[in-house]
């Protein structure tokens, strides 16, 4: 049987792996994904940042000693919620369970939106993408990372049991959910295009400022056989967008 996102890692022993490999050094979310977010996003000094998809609160609270004024994290799985909400004790950050997407968020609450590798476990992004466009005040960012459609769209069945030596990309453009294997469980991941994400962007009235798609840097790899295989294809897409200054403002 196959789950959503939120009771996938609800599920307490794909929890526990994924804990285990979340915080990895040289792991793919800190070498690739995570140096071009905080590089979309900017300067965290003074900004109100929404965080969807907050999983264990480490973001929220590396933002906050960063000089962040202030932090939310929405999460839909119990697990992440009482894990961000640990770590992020003694701090001004909070943390709120809730599916994103059923979110209704504040108007032009926050400066800066991140999701961080989740948009890809929701089968509709209407709806979040206009909440996002609702709740940012003007010239705010929205960055987001989801797994690539390349990967999405390869079979990954083969990944639990070794080191993948190739990539197979197929149906590429028929767009929708799909079953993974995962961290020892199944969940649905919704594949889809390059061209959707950027157009799923551009109708929620937001105005496309970057894509990319997380080319692994030398500096951040102290094994170079890693570097080289991370080469090799690419693992994430990222694109940043913002919200235009209204001409009455």
């Amino acid at each position: 049987m196959s789950v959503d996102g939120p009771s996938f890692y609800d599920d307490d022993a794909v929890f526990a792996v994924y804990s285990q490999r979340r915080n990895r050094p040289e792991g793919p979310n800190h070498t690739l994904e995570f140096p071009v977010v905080a590089e979309l996003l900017g300067d965290p000094v003074g900004q109100d940042f929404l965080d969807l998809g907050c999983g264990d609160g480490q973001f929220g609270r590396d933002l906050l000693a960063a000089g962040a004024s202030s932090y939310l994290g929405i999460d839909g799985s119990e697990n992440m919620v009482s894990a961000a909400t640990a770590l992020l004790r003694g701090t001004s950050g909070t943390v709120q369970r809730a599916r994103l997407e059923e979110l209704l968020l504040p108007v032009q609450r926050f400066s800066r939106v991140s999701a961080r590798l989740v948009l890809h476990y929701l089968a509709d992004l209407k709806p979040l993408f206009g909440q996002v466009s609702r709740a940012l005040k003007d010239d705010g960012v929205f960055v987001f990372s989801v797994e690539h459609p390349v990967i999405t769209s390869s079979d990954l069945s083969a990944t639990e049991s070794g080191l993948r030596q190739n990539w197979i990309v197929d149906d590429y453009f028929n767009t929708g959910p799909r079953t993974t294997r995962w961290m020892g469980g199944n969940v649905v991941k919704h594949h889809r295009t390059v061209e959707d994400y950027f157009s799923a962007v551009q109708s929620a009235g937001l105005q496309v400022s970057a894509l990319r798609e997380s080319a692994p840097r030398a500096k951040h790899f102290a094994d170079e056989e890693l570097y080289l295989r991370r080469r090799r294809i690419p693992l994430f897409l990222i694109i940043a967008a913002r919200k235009a200054v209204r001409a009455d403002a």
